[in-house]
């Protein structure tokens, strides 16, 4: 009996293309589990972690009575955050200031005056900036949550038990 036949078989039984395939899948299972490489993300070498507060600013948002929203946000006191839809997790909520809304008034002289809004539908709009400090990893590129940069201009969704909505980041202190 010769040890391969004409169809590659070896002793009459099996493929040689069976036995290199099995020694492949063999090799990438070792290579998984046994030799895994690093871990972490390349954000996290050389990162210090420290609290960091942020500023977002939120325009046009629609509630029905937005007094009482900007006061169980207070109460809660923290929300869950999302950058680049990656949930980061929680923060705090340090301050919530509520932003007046006017109008650009032409005066007779040819000036421009600011005064409120007279619009009755504003009365259910609200703009506000909003202060969150949390521990974040700061790199030599700034700072990161997780694993997204949180740069001015970033957009953060934030959400709680009752809400969900965008905003914008405007500022980002990092403690010296």
């Amino acid at each position: 009996m010769a040890i391969l036949d004409s169809k590659g078989r070896l002793f009459g039984k099996i493929s040689l293309l069976d036995i290199g395939a099995g020694l492949i899948i063999l090799m990438v299972a070792v290579a998984i589990f046994f030799y895994p490489g690093t871990s972490g993300s390349v954000a996290q070498v050389g990162a210090i972690n420290k609290d960091i507060e942020v500023d977002v600013m939120v325009r046009g948002l629609t509630v029905l009575n937005p007094e009482e929203f900007l006061d169980n946000m207070r109460e809660e006191g923290k929300t869950n955050i999302i950058i680049r839809n990656q949930p980061y997790g929680q923060v705090g909520i340090k301050t919530i200031q509520p932003l007046p809304r006017s109008t650009a008034v032409p005066q007779p002289d040819g000036s421009v005056k600011a005064f409120p809004d007279p619009r009755p539908e504003l009365e259910f709009t609200t703009d506000m900036l909003i202060t969150l400090t949390g521990n974040a990893q700061i790199t030599d590129d700034g700072a990161v949550f997780g694993n997204s940069k949180i740069k001015i201009g970033t957009p953060i969704e934030l959400e709680g038990q009752l809400y969900t909505f965008r905003a914008s980041t405007v500022a980002v202190r990092i403690p010296e």
